[in-house]
């Protein structure tokens, strides 16, 4: 299900993109891939293997990492069936899983603002995807499925270079990154029953279909906030 362009936008659009802004402007920090001042000197510390500690900062980077959340939020928006939902989810998940394990066991590293504006990119585009936007405007739906997963690579990529940044030890880091990976999937779940339990009572209302437009608005306009916030720090970085 696709939603029009057409049409006026609800008398609310306005306030609710101006509480988006203020949000993400207050948290600007928070909403890149840096990881806590106190985890990164855990990060920096210890050495070999420290499975449970890594599964719990995985989880958390996921469950706090409000552009992964984001783009989840638009890739399941309209999709009302189980099984659908875990074939994205999966996508979402081998790319991201991908990237991240090879990105720093290869040393593999990438601008960190540059791969951040393009997460922010993602979002608005899964957020024109569900607008109809591409239809509209050029005749044509590009693969969705293929789409999710090209992103999540550009997630992992994004998550791997914070870590590479923190020079993680050698000794055990092959376990611990996988450990991490674990947390990151449990994080994920978790945020995705949080999402899906809010979606379930609100498409049971009649406004759902109503404020669908106003919502993925809300989304575009968030991750044109991350876009520009990531390339305002690239340049002056």
């Amino acid at each position: 299900m696709k939603i029009s362009l057409s049409g006026d936008p609800p008398r609310w659009l306005v306030p609710a993109l101006a509480l988006c802004l203020l949000f993400l402007g207050a948290g600007a920090q928070a909403l890149a891939h840096a990881v806590a001042d106190g985890d990164r000197g855990y990060i920096q510390e210890i050495s070999g293997i420290n499975l449970l500690p890594f599964v719990y900062l995985g989880a958390k980077h996921m469950v706090t990492g409000y552009d992964h959340i984001l783009f989840l939020f638009g890739v399941i928006f309209f999709l009302y069936r189980l099984q659908h939902i875990a074939i994205y989810v999966s996508l979402f998940a081998l790319g991201h899983s991908t990237t991240m394990l090879t990105g720093v066991y290869f040393g593999i590293g990438v601008n960190s603002y540059l791969i951040d504006a393009i997460i922010g990119f993602s979002i608005v585009y899964k957020a024109l995807d569900n607008l109809g936007a591409y239809q509209r405007w050029f005749g044509v739906q590009p693969n969705t499925r293929v789409a999710t997963l090209i992103f999540g690579f550009f997630h992992g990529f994004g998550l791997s270079s914070k870590i590479l940044d923190y020079d993680i030890a050698p000794d055990g880091l092959l376990p611990n990154l996988l450990a991490f990976n674990v947390g990151v999937e449990i994080g994920q779940l978790l945020a995705l029953g949080a999402i899906l339990i809010a979606m379930g009572f609100w498409r049971r209302s009649p406004s759902f279909l109503r404020h669908a437009y106003t919502a993925n608005v809300v989304m575009m306009t968030a991750g044109f906030v991350l876009i520009g916030y990531q390339l305002t720090g690239y340049v002056v970085s």
